[in-house]
């Protein structure tokens, strides 16, 4: 098993902690702004089926 030959310092753990947590608010940002983006019917990128076709599908 592999193991790290010198201790990490504790700003190097609190660096890599804060990175990780700056990414995540970045993504919930990006699906928070596409939510509303498909909300408003602006959206051009993303493509998901509408409720009519499922409807029409069915019957």
């Amino acid at each position: 098993m592999a193991v790290p030959k010198k201790k990490t310092s504790k700003s190097k753990r609190d660096q890599r902690k804060a990175n990780w947590k700056r990414k995540a608010a970045v993504e919930a940002q990006k699906a928070l702004s596409l939510g509303k983006s498909i909300l408003t019917g602006r959206s051009k990128g993303f493509v998901y089926p509408s409720e009519e076709a499922s409807e029409d599908s069915e019957s």
